[in-house]
């Protein structure tokens, strides 16, 4: 087994540069015996000859001068070792696994992920969609860093897991365009009464994969007193505004979702104080890499608005 150490790589280095026993054992501040000693060592220990060696000069083998620039490039490596280990403590290089749920694409996530990038060029972001109680399991097993998730009714999460809240948006009504006159004077004001499209299919998360906003949007409901009238289910945003489009029903969306403009949906505000769908980001409480750190203090700076 090759037991060759860098003391000994050095030491080829500095003869194959000097071609001279002396002045190399002079640039590495000791005596030419020990020198010699650490090179025939070498060779031995490779089964190799490095060196020509006459009375007169000393000249690398063919060998020797092809595996030169290789070890300099793993002494070159080597030196730079502590300098990467500083920048990976500071989060300035590395990798970053992100996830995130499909509503941040209309809201944080393009902002927080362009700054980062920008601060950080060096770190490859990974990012990969999953809704918010996937998200919490995945960091529980450290397969992703972070996750920028919709908060539960009352930021229950697992131990060992630190949430921050970084935005906080209002539910909107997203309604097919065709209601505007099939329904009467539905949707023509620019506010609607919740309790007046109560008749009407709500197309809603299932609990399961989205409980968080599940909760929300029904606890709405029993805060107005009345029930709804469950239409079909979307697990992803896209799709759910795809079943408005197609006069599927209704949806209850984050403001954000404006920028989503898809032929046949209309936005509208809901009348009184419109229930509130706050997002943050989770990450591990004690062993987040500092890469997550980074990240979680420029979504901090995005939420103060700096």
């Amino acid at each position: 087994m090759i037991s060759t150490n860098l003391r000994s790589l050095r030491h080829f280095v500095a003869v194959a540069e000097e071609l001279h026993f002396g002045r190399a054992a002079a640039r590495l501040y000791m005596t030419q015996p020990p020198l010699s000693q650490s090179i025939q060592a070498l060779e031995q220990e490779l089964g190799i000859t490095l060196f020509n060696r006459t009375n007169r000069s000393v000249s690398l083998t063919a060998v020797g001068a092809l595996w030169l620039p290789h070890v300099r490039q793993i002494l070159d490596k080597t030196e730079a070792l502590p300098q990467v280990a500083k920048r990976l403590a500071r989060g300035e290089i590395g990798t970053l696994r992100l996830s995130f749920v499909s509503t941040t694409v209309y809201g944080v996530l393009p902002e927080i992920v362009s700054r980062f990038s920008a601060a950080y060029p060096d770190v490859e972001i990974t990012l990969q969609e999953a809704t918010s109680n996937i998200q919490v399991q995945t960091l529980l097993n450290n397969d992703i860093d972070a996750g920028l998730v919709i908060a539960p009714t009352h930021r229950d999460f697992p131990p060992g897991l630190d949430y921050h809240p970084i935005s906080s948006d209002p539910l909107i009504i997203a309604m097919p365009q065709k209601w505007l006159d099939e329904k009467g004077k539905i949707g023509y004001a620019e506010t609607i009464n919740l309790r007046d499209m109560a008749h009407l299919p709500l197309i809603l998360f299932p609990r399961e994969s989205s409980p968080a906003l599940h909760d929300l949007i029904t606890g709405y409901y029993a805060d107005l007193g009345i029930e709804p009238l469950l239409g079909q289910q979307a697990i992803q945003m896209q799709t759910m505004i795809g079943l408005v489009s197609a006069g599927m029903g209704f949806a209850l969306v984050p403001n954000s979702m404006r920028t989503l403009q898809r032929t046949g949906v209309v936005y509208r505000a809901l009348t009184g104080d419109s229930p509130m769908m706050e997002t943050g980001l989770v990450l591990h409480a004690r062993n987040a890499p500092p890469s997550a750190h980074n990240l979680l203090q420029l979504a901090i700076q995005i939420r103060e608005g700096i």
